[in-house]
C-alpha cells in the first residue's frame, strides 16, 4: 500500500504509544462514565478504532516483545515476564529478525525509546542493542514507587547507558521527555524522519496518582470507592501527559505527517478497580478481559477519522502495518500481518485467522509452566491454569465466554488442541532462559 505523503513530500514520522494494564473500557471514548480522558478520546476520534484488538499476552513483557518484533512472544524468547530476580524471570529477549526500530533505522529514521523497557537488564538486552539510537527511561519491570523509580531498591532509570536519578512522578517524566524530544526535532536535523516508542508504566500498580489528581476525582465523584478513585486519577493523569505529547507533535511537525498508534500491553487488573466492560476476567487471564485491549491507529491521508473496524488484530500486527503504510518491505519471519486492508475496507476480515497466546509463570499456581489460548475464526481454546482443563468457546454466539463447549464439540476441541501443539513446538525452538 502506498502511503499518501504530505504536501512537502516528507516521509512520515511514527509515534507508537503503549500504556500498561489499561482496561478494555477504561477510556471515556470506550464507554466509561466515571473518568475523563479527553486527549486520548480526541486521538481515537482522529483515528481508526480497532474494536477487536488483542494483546499477544495477558502480561507485560511478552506483549512488548510482540510489538517490537511482530512475532509471537515465545518465538523471540519471551513467553513470560522478565523480572529483576532471575529465579522468577521467564524470558530472554532474542529477536529472530530485525526489530521495528532496526528496520526503520536502516531506512533513515532516527529511533528513540522513552519509558518502560521491561525486556531485560543486561548489556545484550539494552534498547540500544535492539535498534534504538537513544533510550530515556526505566529498564526494569514495575516500579515500587512512581516517585522514587526503584525496584527492589535498585535504580533502573537510564539515559542511553548512563544511570540517572530524576525527580518527579514517572508519568510526568516520560511525558515531558517525549514532548521535549519531539520539540527538539524541529530544529535539529528536521529533514530526518523519526520513530518514537513511548511506553508508559501507568496505570500499572502501585496505583499512585499525584495527590492533586486524586483530590480532583474524589471531589467530583465522591461515590467512587477509594481504589477506583485512585485508578481513575492515575489514568486521567496519564491522559493529561499524553495530551502534552500530542500537542508537542502538532506544534513541531515541520509539515511532516505522523503515524500514531495507541495500545495497551494487556487488559486491566480487576483487583485494583480496572474496568474491562462486559469481558470476562482481566490481566493475567487468557479470557477476553485479559487479552482484549483499547487501540487505534492514525495514518494521515489514509485512515478515516472516527472510523472503526471489528477485524481481529493483535499487537504483533503494528510492526508490519507500519512498514506497509510506509511502503517498505516487511521481514518474512513475522507472525503479525499488515492491517492496511482494513484502512480501505472497514469490513475486511480474515475469517479463519489463527492467533496464539502463551504465558509462562512461576509460583505455586503455575510452577514455571505455561497457560495458553488459541483463537481460530470464532472458536477459542482456553487453557487458563496449567493443571486445569481445556475450555472451548464460540465467540460469535458467546462473546463473554459463559458456555464451555468442550464436551459438546469434541472434534473441534481436538482440532484446536492440535493447533496449540503446533504453536508450542514453534515457540520451543527459541531458548527463553
Amino acid at each position: 500500500m502506498e502511503y499518501a505523503i504530505g504536501s512537502q513530500g516528507k516521509q512520515p514520522n511514527v509515534l507508537l504509544i503503549i500504556v500498561d494494564d489499561l482496561g478494555f473500557a477504561d477510556l471515556g471514548c470506550l464507554g466509561s462514565e466515571d473518568l475523563n480522558t479527553p486527549h486520548i478520546d480526541r486521538l481515537f476520534d482522529q483515528s481508526l478504532k480497532l474494536n477487536r484488538l488483542y494483546a499477544n499476552c495477558p502480561v507485560c513483557s511478552p506483549t512488548r516483545a510482540s510489538v517490537l518484533t511482530g512475532c509471537y512472544p515465545d518465538r523471540v524468547g519471551v513467553p513470560g515476564v522478565i523480572r529483576t530476580h532471575p529465579e522468577n524471570s521467564w524470558g530472554n529477549f532474542a529477536p529472530i529478525a530485525k526489530t521495528l526500530p532496526e528496520q526503520l533505522r536502516e531506512e533513515g529514521y532516527l529511533t528513540k525509546g522513552i519509558g518502560k523497557w521491561h525486556l531485560g537488564l543486561t548489556e545484550e538486552d539494552h534498547p540500544l542493542k535492539h535498534g534504538f539510537d537513544h533510550f530515556h527511561g526505566f529498564l526494569g519491570d514495575m516500579m515500587d514507587d512512581y516517585y522514587h523509580h526503584r525496584r527492589h531498591g535498585q535504580n533502573y532509570m537510564v539515559k542511553d547507558r548512563a544511570e540517572i536519578d530524576p525527580e518527579g512522578h514517572a508519568t510526568d517524566l516520560f511525558s515531558q521527555w517525549a514532548s521535549d524530544w519531539i520539540a527538539s526535532r524541529k530544529s535539529e536535523t528536521a529533514d530526518q524522519p523519526w520513530f518514537l516508542y513511548l511506553a508508559y508504566n501507568a496505570p500499572h500498580t502501585p496505583i499512585q496518582p499525584p495527590s492533586d489528581w486524586l483530590s480532583k476525582v474524589e471531589n467530583r465523584s465522591p461515590e467512587l470507592t477509594k481504589s477506583r478513585a485512585k485508578l481513575v486519577a492515575l489514568i486521567e493523569h496519564m491522559d493529561d501527559g499524553i495530551g502534552s505529547v500530542l500537542r508537542s507533535l502538532e506544534e513541531n511537525s515541520n509539515g511532516r505527517e505522523t503515524i500514531v498508534i495507541f495500545t495497551s500491553d494487556n487488559g486491566g487488573q480487576v483487583n485494583v478497580g480496572a474496568n474491562n466492560g462486559p469481558l470476562r476476567d482481566g490481566k493475567q487471564s487468557m479470557y477476553e478481559g485479559g487479552l482484549r485491549i483499547p487501540g487505534c491507529i492514525k495514518v494521515p491521508g489514509i485512515t478515516v477519522p472516527g472510523s472503526a473496524s471489528d477485524a481481529v488484530c493483535t499487537t504483533a500486527d503494528f510492526y508490519p502495518t507500519v512498514m506497509d503504510a510506509l511502503d517498505l518491505a516487511t521481514d518474512k519471519h513475522l507472525d503479525g500481518i499488515s492491517l492496511t486492508p482494513i484502512f480501505e475496507n472497514l469490513n475486511h476480515s480474515w475469517h479463519d485467522r489463527e492467533i496464539y497466546f502463551v504465558r509462562r509463570e512461576g509460583g505455586s499456581r503455575y510452577a514455571g509452566l505455561s497457560i495458553e489460548a488459541v483463537l481460530r475464526g470464532d472458536l477459542k481454546l482456553v487453557h487458563n491454569l496449567p493443571t486445569g482443563d481445556f475450555e472451548l468457546f464460540d465467540l460469535k454466539s458467546d462473546p463473554y465466554e459463559t458456555r464451555d463447549l468442550a464436551m459438546d464439540r469434541p472434534k473441534d476441541l481436538s482440532m484446536m488442541i492440535r493447533r496449540l501443539q503446533f504453536h508450542l513446538q514453534r515457540g520451543g525452538k527459541k531458548p527463553w532462559q
